[in-house]
């Protein structure tokens, strides 16, 4: 099978490529904006011909949350116009789109973990764009699977953890917001996860959404105090709210997702934050 990976350069890009290269059932074909601009019907057009393209994985988005509040139309082209583009051409094509989304498509609110069949009410534009792209996918009417995931961190790019062990090179305690609760993702795990899609997309309900997040969840601070401890930093964390902590866009105060649906259909174990984060800081380690 031909698979068409958008968003090659992000952590979930890398991480995927890094599993591609392992397997020998499939054709992979990674791109990214200066190979393939998916906003241009055109280009994709001439993608899904050339390379006969039976499977697209949409990793790319716009994913600078407060940026996107003074850059909406830009967000909105990338995180919903895109997408839609996508999804047509899927359609037209017979092939499947596996779209990744977000937890922000919530509103933060709850108190249990979200499922897919919950109500969505996003609070910020980049939430808002995010919604609109998987509005937009189901209704092209192609065959598709959305994954919604959560605060996605890997050994490359900008993340929290790579932020976290920066800062705390150069000083000697930080402030961290303690009351917004989620699911930290291990980028490796999420790819592992979407293969595991792919290869038992036989057997799964298509046009469906799935959550997928490491196990277990935690407040921002309770992530960066045990970065810290896995990473042998002597920077104290101080725990401080969200009102203490400005910023422009709206966060989600509780966005944990519930994973029952994707363990039931795939059958895959998801291992726990911690340990997949210990083994994300010892991959840094090893490339420092």
């Amino acid at each position: 099978m031909n698979i068409l990976v958008t968003g090659c350069y992000g952590q979930l890009g890398r991480e995927l490529h890094k599993l591609a290269n392992c397997d020998g059932d499939h054709q992979w074909f990674f791109t990214d904006v200066d190979t393939l601009d998916i906003t241009s019907p055109d280009a994709v057009e001439r993608c899904f011909n050339e390379h006969h393209i039976g499977v697209c994985i949409n990793c790319a988005a716009y994913t600078a949350v407060d940026l996107a509040e003074d850059e909406p139309e830009t967000a909105a082209r990338i995180n919903a116009l895109a997408p839609q583009l996508l999804a047509k051409t899927c359609l037209k094509h017979q092939a499947l789109l596996i779209h990744v989304s977000t937890d922000y498509v919530f509103d933060g609110n709850g108190t249990m973990p979200y499922k897919e069949s919950d109500p969505i009410n996003p609070q910020s534009v980049y939430g808002s764009t995010k919604a609109e792209g998987e509005r937009l996918i189901r209704e092209t009417g192609c065959n598709y699977i959305i994954v919604r995931t959560a605060w996605l961190y890997s050994s490359s790019g900008k993340n929290f953890v790579k932020t976290m062990l920066r800062l705390a090179e150069t000083h000697d305690e930080i402030h961290v917001v303690s009351d917004q609760r989620g699911c930290p993702t291990w980028a490796h795990d999420l790819a592992i996860a979407l293969l595991s899609i792919l290869n038992k997309k036989e057997d799964l309900p298509l046009q469906e959404t799935f959550h997928f997040t490491n196990e277990g969840n935690i407040t921002w601070y309770d992530f960066a105090c045990a970065i810290m401890d896995l990473a042998g930093k002597n920077c104290k964390v101080n725990p401080i709210t969200t009102d203490q902590y400005p910023a422009k866009a709206h966060r989600p105060a509780y966005s944990v997702l519930d994973l029952s649906k994707i363990k039931t259909y795939t059958g895959m174990e998801i291992p726990f934050w911690k340990d997949s984060l210990k083994k994300c800081i010892e991959e840094i380690s090893k490339n420092v």
